[in-house]
């Protein structure tokens, strides 16, 4: 075997027993770490519209659901809980968002006839992370007439060891109820629920008001399983369906109490780990839901309100000062649309803890040595005995909340590279935290499914994590932003803290590394190709014919038949990429052991880029696969692939190639196009066929490296006069072409988008995709270099 040796699989079966060992430690670090951080709470369910819980494992589950109650046709099938992408929303997300402070959430519910308005802020202080509260407030939309009946249902459930339960208090004076709780790492806490005096209730219109009067608020409690908790609107649909039987037996179909008497809790405050208080209002609404920390400050609506003002005046100074976007991007418009994609990245951060299915078999086929592999690793999956990997904790942004609400490893460094900009605390803490699922080897696998809750969101055959499996190391790109900040006497005089951080990370950051050269190895010697070095050449394993999802390009064309010859441009790329931050790294450090392997294995790779990778008859870097004859051929399919040298990094300004890859980036008949740089070559023979997923869609995050790497050409100093003026206009038109058509796309959709048409820029795909799409900001920042090269924008 290549990849790994036989003689090390028994040594493998003590690995479970060691992960939880110190999955176990990691848990103890962090409840110590966390009680007193304000990183400890938030809307850390992100998959849900509205959810708050903290960053600790079986522990406080809260969410939020509300229904338009007006009609018995329509009020089940429209309550909200968790975000979909077929519900009909007219846009929602966040306006303002900031991870230590708390921001504003709006929701734009055309099927319940009704905009929400959600402010969300935290309060410091005390020894279990503080207080926090949230301001739901409601207003028909235009299309609803003003006593629209809407019910809405907040539920606390514990997951853990703990305390909670309903205090008695007099609802009918003041509208307040009080859910009293304890835990270890959380300490004694109150919910404290109160309504706002304008408020309008429901009325009396039928008998069964006289047990069930929803001019105040319904409380139930029930014991259910931990485990089931999070499946909370299946519990709320049980509880209701307890009294609809009832009505139904009492009163007959004919005489049924109104819709929004009907679909409200079963009453029965008591013991129990899940709890749920219903409110219903007629027309316009507001209520406070306020956690109160016995160790923290106090919570009322007063400084709520207070709170909020603060949150949204810190907030919009801070953007200001950070993210405040360049010409041509100065309208107010713009500003807002920066704010909202940036907000709604850094909002859609989660904490996600619970197990996950691994093929740990380690069968010799995933090596993929023999012609017709793919074959032979699709048996070898069938037979594997999946198992699961102990419960680990991951704490990370998401690509999107309702398609995609989950961790992704090669999404994550582009979704860091803007909130390292803005908060490098929780950046150190979204790092660490992926860093802490490698295992012994140097693996972390490509998407994070931790629990039942996260695999209810995915097809079965996408389940398993396999650890032969790699992902682009995108992580990277932020260790890069580190060196910088802590390379910067200003910056790291207020963040000391940096260097050593790096310090830790660069055991794990060499491990990773190694584990790439030693499991995505590339044949040179046997198929006597000429290469500087016969050791730097990568080809990703988990290949089909249609497929290499590992490299996330999943259906971009290669090299046919799949073949263990196989080399891929991209992945040397980011091999490549990975040993030159490792370089710098072990610069900083010191080092001074690793430095000089580190330089030998860049610069060789820097070689076999031009001499495996470098198609002089297409002036392009393509792939490379083995004919018939057993001799070595590119395979060019221009694109995406054949800019990896150039968006990694690797190509310097006086490179003899960069002028062809300028020219193919800036060509119509090839990859220009007036929305962005399209995936794929329009001249290409598989241009927009079958999936059509990498074939020739826009997208945001290739697009932001190829604009990034433009701007260092076009202010690079040793750039010949030629190729810097091409660098600096293509350049200027890309940023101004892909952030237009972002924005206009969000402007009429409400949306941020997965790819965008480069036919007509329309946005497509996944809808709500605000991980790396939300790199527009980075680019809306970045320098405006029109008047160097005679560009006038006009209005955008």
């Amino acid at each position: 075997m290549s990849s790994f040796s036989r003689g090390s699989v028994p040594s493998r079966h003590l690995l479970p027993v060691l992960v939880t060992f110190l999955s176990f430690l990691s848990c103890a670090q962090q409840v110590t770490a966390t009680t007193n951080d304000t990183l400890l709470w938030g809307p850390f369910r992100p998959n849900l519209y509205f959810g708050v819980r903290p960053r600790l494992p079986n522990s406080l589950l809260t969410g939020l659901l509300w229904a338009n109650t007006e009609d018995f046709t329509t009020s089940q099938t429209n309550f909200r809980h968790t975000c979909e992408q077929n519900e009909g929303m007219a846009g929602y997300g966040w306006e303002e968002y900031d991870a230590q402070n708390g921001g504003r959430q709006t929701i734009h519910d055309t099927g319940n006839k009704l905009d929400l308005t959600i402010d969300f802020v935290k309060v410091p202080g005390g020894q279990n992370g503080g207080s926090w509260a949230a301001r739901i407030k409601g207003t028909p939309r235009e299309d609803a007439h003003p006593n629209l009946v809407t019910a809405f249902i907040f539920y606390a459930g514990m997951e853990g060891l703990g305390e909670l339960a309903f205090q008695e208090t007099d609802t009918s004076a003041d509208q307040k109820v009080i859910l009293h709780g304890s835990t270890v790492e959380l300490g004694d806490f109150n919910f404290i629920f109160s309504d706002s005096a304008e408020n309008r209730m429901p009325y009396k219109t039928h008998p069964s008001w006289d047990e069930k009067p929803l001019d105040r608020p319904l409380v139930s409690s029930l014991q259910i399983p931990p485990e089931a908790i999070w499946q909370a609107k299946n519990v709320v649909f049980a509880s209701m369906k307890q009294d609809i039987d009832r009505y139904i037996k009492e009163y007959g179909q004919e005489n049924m109490p109104p819709p929004w008497a009907a679909f409200s809790i079963s009453e029965h405050p008591g013991p129990g780990n899940f709890h749920m208080i219903q409110k219903t209002f007629v027309g316009e609404f507001q209520f406070d839901v306020l956690f109160e920390s016995a160790s923290g400050p106090a919570m009322s609506s007063e400084t709520l309100t207070k709170a909020i003002s603060e949150a949204s005046k810190g907030f919009k100074a801070k953007f200001k000062e950070i993210f405040e976007p360049r010409p041509p991007f100065t309208k107010p418009a713009y500003t807002a649309f920066s704010e909202s994609m940036f907000s709604n990245l850094f909002g859609g951060i989660g904490y996600f803890y619970g197990d996950s299915l691994v093929d740990r078999s380690y069968a010799p086929e995933y090596d993929e040595d023999n012609e017709g592999f793919w074959e032979e690793t699709a048996e070898a999956r069938a037979r594997a005995e999946i198992v699961k990997d102990p419960a680990h904790e991951l704490f990370t942004s998401v690509p999107s909340r309702p398609f995609f609400p989950r961790g992704f490893l090669w999404d994550e460094g582009f979704h860091l590279l803007p909130i390292a900009e803005w908060d490098l605390d929780t950046t150190m803490e979204i790092v660490k935290s992926w860093f802490n699922l490698m295992d012994q080897d140097g693996w972390i696998a490509r998407e994070q499914i931790l629990g039942p809750e996260a695999r209810s969101k995915v097809p079965a055959e996408f389940q398993v994590q396999y650890p032969h499996y790699a992902n682009p190391p995108t992580l990277f790109f932020i260790i890069d932003v580190l060196m910088d900040k802590a390379s910067d006497p200003e910056y790291s005089a207020r963040k000391p803290h940096i260097e050593s951080e790096l310090r830790s990370l660069y055991p794990l950051l060499k491990r990773q590394y190694y584990w790439f050269r030693r499991t995505q190895f590339g044949d040179v010697k046997s198929y006597d190709r000429e290469a500087f070095s016969t050791k730097e050449a990568y080809r990703w394993r988990g290949r089909t014919p249609q497929h290499i999802l590992t490299s996330g390009l999943d259906d971009y064309p290669r090299p046919q038949p799949p073949h263990p010859g196989e080399l891929h441009a991209d992945l040397i790329s980011w091999v490549g990429l990975m040993s030159k931050t490792l370089l710098r790294l072990s610069t900083l450090l010191p080092e001074t052991d690793d430095t000089g392997d580190f330089k030998a294995q860049y610069t060789a790779i820097l070689r076999n880029i031009d001499d495996l990778h470098w198609s002089s008859e297409n002036k392009a870097y393509c792939d490379a696969t083995i004919d018939d004859y057993e001799d070595s051929t590119h395979v060019c399919h221009k694109g995406y692939i054949s800019l990896f040298p150039f968006m990694t990094g690797l190509i310097p300004p006086t490179h003899p190639n960069l002028p062809h890859i300028l020219d193919l980036i800036s060509s119509e008949s090839e990859l220009w196009s007036p929305y962005g740089i399209r995936s794929l070559s329009r001249s290409d023979e598989f241009y927009g066929t079958d999936e059509n997923y990498w074939r020739s869609p826009i997208w945001v995050n290739m697009n932001y490296l190829i604009v990034k790497n433009l701007l260092d050409v076009a202010r690079s100093p040793d750039a010949p006069r030629k190729v810097k003026t091409q660098a600096t206009k293509i350049y200027t038109e890309l940023r101004a072409n892909l952030v237009k058509n972002v924005f206009d796309q969000w402007r009429a959709t409400g949306f941020a988008w997965e790819q965008y048409n480069p036919e007509t820029g329309a946005g497509q795909r996944t809808q709500h995709f605000t991980g790396w799409t939300s790199l527009v900001v980075v680019i809306m920042r970045m320098p405006d270099l029109s008047g160097e090269v005679g560009i006038k924008h006009g209005e955008l």
